[in-house]
């Protein structure tokens, strides 16, 4: 089995690409060792100790590891984790654990029913035009709600702490939803 590597703009996040599907369905964004608790292989590339986050895609791993951390120490242990874990063809989650993208406490947020053709039309634009284009970083963008014109979106994997994040938003999503859905005034990472 080959594991493919691959940079992303935030420079403390890899992508791994086992090769195979990671997730049937989602996202799952691993911000520390307590979240991993969930999930044998996240647990596991946390064990190693300079990793801060973990997050499974579709079809890839990221892996964030501290600031100054080389990445020539990390990247074969986590290598040799993910080989055993595909390889062996464990199960991604422990029995009873959600494997869904979005944690129950963070489903807080409610829209305005007023706001539902709005809300549909930038939650189509967010799942057709950005995830796809964060997903090849090696990230993720969920949307968390739209309250008086302002979007809120969760950034997670090589998205979250990125140091182009805030230009990624301001820049391209901003701007894309605002060219489609004039109600939209301003996007916020939450």
């Amino acid at each position: 089995m080959l594991i493919e590597t691959e940079p992303t703009p935030n420079p403390v996040t890899l992508k791994f690409l086992p090769g195979r599907k990671v997730m049937d369905s989602g996202t799952r964004d691993f911000a520390s060792p307590e979240e991993a608790a969930a999930s044998p292989l996240a647990e596991a590339i946390f064990n190693l100790g300079d990793v801060t986050g973990v997050f499974f895609g579709r079809d890839f791993v990221s892996v964030t590891v501290a600031p100054g951390t080389d990445w020539s120490d990390v990247k074969p242990d986590v290598l040799g984790i993910l080989l055993d874990h595909f390889s062996a063809q464990m199960p991604l989650f422990r029995q009873g654990a959600a494997d869904f993208s979005v944690p129950v406490e963070e489903e807080s947020f409610t829209d305005d029913p007023e706001d539902a053709d709005i809300v549909a039309q930038i939650r189509e634009l967010i799942d057709t035009r950005v995830r796809p284009a964060v997903a090849n970083d090696g990230g993720d963008i969920v949307y968390r709600g739209f309250d008086k014109g302002k979007v809120y979106l969760k950034m997670q994997g090589a998205c979250a702490g990125c140091p182009s994040s805030s230009a990624t938003l301001k820049n391209g999503i901003e701007q894309l939803l605002r060219h489609y859905v004039p109600e939209v005034t301003e996007v916020r990472a939450v």
